[in-house]
């Protein structure tokens, strides 16, 4: 079977992807056939998210197992991993998230799938605008820090906003008696 992906960037709005790949294929020769479409550098560190309808991120599947011991999440490897174990139903919503540092990516979907045909390499079918850039500086991303306000003109605060004067420490519980389990 054929998958045929779209792929775009909120970035570049006019910077548009078709991918055509085996649905047997991996997910490192999609995320190959997408650097190289866009023109980006193979030696940087890139995932794949696999997403819901919402574009909230379910499963990942990384260029590198980082060794993360005691995980009770599935390790998904690009290399060893096939697009048809986690990608099977049209619009399907993915992001390639091409930029570590800033969090930047491309939003993915499976536009099309073309059974009964098989593809030897994965072809860009088209391809639009320019992509965005592949690093920027990670400073130009931080948001700026906020102006710290002039204290000088705040008001006092009525008394009564800190509660009541007749407070009596001996209504409270002994906290230390609370079971965890009643939490």
């Amino acid at each position: 079977m054929i998958y045929k992906f779209l792929i775009g960037s909120e970035e570049a709005e006019n910077f548009k992807l078709e991918i055509a790949i085996d649905s047997e294929d991996t997910f490192l020769s999609l995320r190959n056939a997408i650097m190289d479409a866009a023109g980006y550098d193979k030696e940087q560190m890139d995932s794949f998210y696999i997403c819901d309808e919402d574009w909230n991120r379910v499963k990942e599947v990384t260029l590198v197992d980082m060794g993360v011991e005691n995980s009770d999440e599935d390790i998904w490897v690009m290399e060893d991993t096939r697009l048809s174990e986690l990608v099977e139903d049209e619009g399907q919503k993915l992001k390639f998230i091409f930029d570590y540092l800033t969090e930047r990516y491309f939003y993915m979907k499976l536009k099309e799938t073309v059974p009964g045909q098989s593809l030897h390499d994965p072809l860009c079918q088209r391809k639009e605008g320019k992509a965005p850039e592949e690093a920027v500086d990670p400073d130009a991303f931080e948001p700026p820090i906020p102006k710290i306000p002039d204290a000088s003109n705040i008001e006092e605060l009525d008394p009564e906003f800190y509660g009541d004067e007749d407070f009596d420490k001996d209504e409270l519980e002994d906290l230390t008696e609370i079971d965890r389990e009643d939490l």
